[in-house]
């Protein structure tokens, strides 16, 4: 098959996507069109074979994230589909064009019978040859097998209470996503069976075809690209070697861990293609908040409600922290909102950086007082009334003459 050929092809209309389909969009397209025209299912039947042989070619492309940047481009350049003769809407580019007066021969952008100032030299369009090689697999002149493809990376998220995010925590999770399937063992043929080189490329992925000047590897059309072929798929995952399943993973909270951080497990995410290696998977932690502690980077705070009188002549007071306690001197005269700091109490990281404890004082004013109470209270208020616990502000108001 000739490069012509190839940008004649709507690869996108075989597998009925839109040219920004997504790459999940494109594989579940051709899954569908694979089970309902694939020769097992159809017997006999030409046009199921060569529409199964068609969507396979489209896939081939598309399902590369290089070949299909490289057909989307090429496409963009010339045009897709053969407009009055032409080809890609240009005169004289197919057959029935005009080669000679008013139009120009495709050919000779591909390079045939260039010289080295035409289009097909070094002066002219020699580029291009190199870009559609690259297009049907060819890089730098010589064909090979298909490169293997990474797996995607795959995110979840997972939540743990404060304590577990202070100290560190060891979590089972249990999630559903495509993995290496079960029953065939990744290989795509029935459990009994094995998959066969395919004998038109001879397992190599590739095949040959010459235009011209010019030799164009491309993928294998009984193959995709594969290098073998399977006879009898495995149910499970009809052929594909991957298939969706729920398994238990342990994945390990380092202490000091922040609300929103991610943890990366390497190689536990979806499997490659083609021996390629498995993506990641990443695990985002949400912190629960807790009712008594919060958080400040390293450090470990809490707010601790006093009664006025322990500000004022001063105390000792008992302070917890995550796991312990710890006492705490409040200096006589000490101001409600004061902070007090207790060193090496805070969050451990493994980078062996240790936080402190922040304990922040607040009185707190009961919204009752017995008949004892308040006469102990207004016998303070009398003893402290030529105390002005707010001088600035008297001030102001007395400058305003208010």
């Amino acid at each position: 098959m000739s490069a012509r050929e190839w940008l004649d092809k709507d690869f996108y209309r075989e597998l009925g996507v839109s040219s920004d389909a997504s790459t999940d969009e494109i594989k579940k397209a051709y899954r569908k069109l694979a089970r309902e025209n694939h020769p097992d299912a159809n017997p006999g039947n030409a046009e199921a074979e060569k529409k199964f042989k068609a969507v396979s070619e489209a896939y081939g492309v598309l399902s590369d994230p290089d070949k299909r940047k490289e057909y989307d481009e090429a496409r963009a350049l010339f045009g897709s589909g053969r407009t009055g003769g032409g080809f890609g809407g240009f005169p004289g580019g197919g057959p029935g064009g005009a080669g000679g007066a008013g139009g120009f021969d495709l050919g000779d952008i591909f390079g045939q019978g260039a010289g080295p100032g035409g289009p097909g030299g070094a002066g002219g369009f020699g580029g291009l040859g190199d870009m559609l090689g690259n297009l049907f697999g060819r890089r730098g002149g010589a064909a090979g097998a298909q490169r293997g493809q990474r797996g995607s990376d795959v995110e979840t998220d997972v939540r743990i209470d404060f304590a577990e995010a202070v100290k560190g925590a060891t979590l089972p999770l249990r999630l559903s996503s495509p993995a290496t399937c079960g029953t065939c063992g990744g290989n795509g043929a029935r459990p009994g069976t094995s998959p066969r080189t395919c004998p038109t490329c001879a397992g190599a992925g590739l095949v040959n075809r010459n235009q011209g000047a010019f030799a164009f590897s491309e993928p294998c059309p009984d193959c995709r690209g594969s290098g073998h072929q399977i006879d009898d798929p495995c149910p499970e995952c009809a052929g594909e070697g991957v298939s969706t399943r729920t398994r238990t993973l342990t994945v390990r909270i380092p202490p000091g861990v922040d609300d929103g951080q991610k943890i990366r497990l390497a190689g536990q995410g979806e499997p490659g293609k083609g021996g390629a290696a498995a993506g990641d998977l990443f695990v985002r932690v949400h912190v629960r908040a807790d009712e008594v502690f919060g958080r400040s980077g390293n450090d470990l705070t809490i707010t601790l409600p006093v009664e006025f009188t322990e500000l004022a002549l001063g105390t000792t007071l008992t302070v917890p922290t995550l796991d312990s306690k710890v006492s705490v001197r409040v200096p006589a005269g000490t101001a409600s909102g004061r902070v007090l700091r207790v060193r090496g109490k805070g969050i451990a990281k493994r980078d062996g950086s240790q936080g402190d404890l922040l304990v922040t004082l607040q009185v707190v004013v009961p919204s009752k007082v017995d008949d004892e109470a308040k006469a102990a209270l207004e016998k303070y208020a009398d003893a402290v009334a030529k105390h002005d616990p707010r001088p600035e502000i008297t001030a102001l108001l007395r400058d305003r003459g208010e």
